[in-house]
């Protein structure tokens, strides 16, 4: 993986994009440079917190909201702050206009491709446990809203189009969520779901709204105390090591919540994990080779794909809990979602990297990032 101590932002060529970012720490560098170990050391550590730490799942769930354990929703929270006090909000409007195409077919693949694909995987694996198939569509209707500006900003891709898209699916979720559960559970597998969007509208402003609202207010107040430059020079290598930590906490607490049941039901994980790893692998491939072979560049091309292959573990597991329980396979099913996910999406991030400069013309990304020269 690229570190980010070697990277620089390469800008658009117009008077409203910020300065090159400087060099951060060494720590940083090892931070991001290593972040698969570090991945693999958090699940690992969250495991053995589950079964060998007696108590350690029931304080972490003494507190939860809408079945989402604290802890997760803090470590949601830190993961997602600095990515939104990074993007460049003046960019958002020229991004807009300029981008439609690559928009309009991210959404096609978060609507109208993963929830089938989803849903016909769920179906074929598990079709002998309607709990698990019904725990797996209910991920496959949430698209991502907040996780996936991470995964786009470790391979380096277009954060102004992903925070687009990501807005846009905020709205849809609220006005469509509902209508997809009842079509996949109601209709297609006669499961009664009662959902009501205000749940769903709450769960978008936690996770994106309240993050997004604190990282423009912070960069709008940094503009007119310490300006543009010194801003994203110093302010945001500063703050860029918390969506990290952020990340690796929320791995752990994910992990440490279900350690028990990883241990003692290892078959079942498996069951449930290769329809996931399918969706995942198979969804970021078809974008991402898509958007190479139409003539996105890659920044667009990334951030596409991995909007299109991430979804909104936060708002499934929210669903699963408040409609069938906590203690439901249903739930269980949700849970496993991001566990997966989280590797996978990890490892697509190296290839994303590994392939840039076979498939794309990285000289002409506008957006690009790009090491320097010393």
């Amino acid at each position: 993986m690229v570190s980010r101590e070697s990277r620089q932002i390469r800008p658009l060529a117009d008077s409203h994009s910020p300065p090159e970012v400087a060099r951060v720490s060494d720590d940083l560098g090892v931070l991001d440079r290593y972040l698969t170990v570090w991945i693999g050391l958090a699940m690992v550590l969250g495991v053995a917190l589950g079964q060998f730490v007696p108590g350690v799942a029931d304080a972490l769930n003494a507190v939860t909201w809408h079945g989402t354990s604290l802890p997760i929703a803090i470590g949601l929270f830190v993961m997602i702050f600095p990515i939104m006090a990074e993007i460049d909000y003046g960019r958002i409007p020229r991004v807009t206009r300029t981008a439609r195409k690559e928009i309009g077919l991210t959404l096609a693949f978060n609507w109208l491709v993963a929830p089938f694909l989803m849903y016909g995987l769920a179906t074929f694996f598990l079709g002998g446990s309607p709990d698990l198939v019904t725990g797996l569509i209910i991920v496959g209707i949430a698209p991502c809203i907040a996780m996936v500006l991470v995964w786009n900003e470790l391979a380096a891709g277009n954060q102004e189009m992903c925070a687009v898209c990501v807005g846009v699916n905020s709205l849809l979720q609220i006005v469509l969520f509902v209508p997809y559960a009842f079509l996949f559970l109601t209709v297609l597998r006669g499961t009664s779901v009662d959902v009501s969007m205000g749940l769903i509208a709450q769960m978008v402003l936690v996770f994106l709204g309240l993050p997004l609202a604190l990282g423009y207010l912070t960069q709008r107040v940094a503009f007119r105390t310490v300006g543009r430059e010194t801003y994203y020079g110093r302010v945001i290598p500063r703050i860029g090591p918390l969506g990290l930590l952020g990340l690796l906490f929320t791995v752990v607490v994910m992990f440490a919540l279900k350690g028990d049941y990883i241990v003692s039901n290892p078959e079942q994980i498996v069951r449930i994990a290769i329809p996931l790893l399918v969706f995942f692998v198979a969804l970021w491939g078809i974008a991402y080779g898509v958007s190479a072979l139409i003539g996105f560049d890659y920044t667009e091309s990334v951030s596409l794909a991995f909007t299109a292959a991430s979804n909104n573990f936060e708002l499934a597991i929210a669903v699963a809990v408040a409609v069938f329980g906590i203690g439901s396979n249903v739930a269980l099913a949700t849970v496993v979602g991001p566990l997966i996910e989280v590797p996978v999406m990890l490892a697509l991030v190296r290839v994303a990297l590994a392939t840039k400069g076979r498939l794309f013309d990285t000289d002409g990304d506008r957006t690009a990032f790009t090491p320097t020269d010393d």
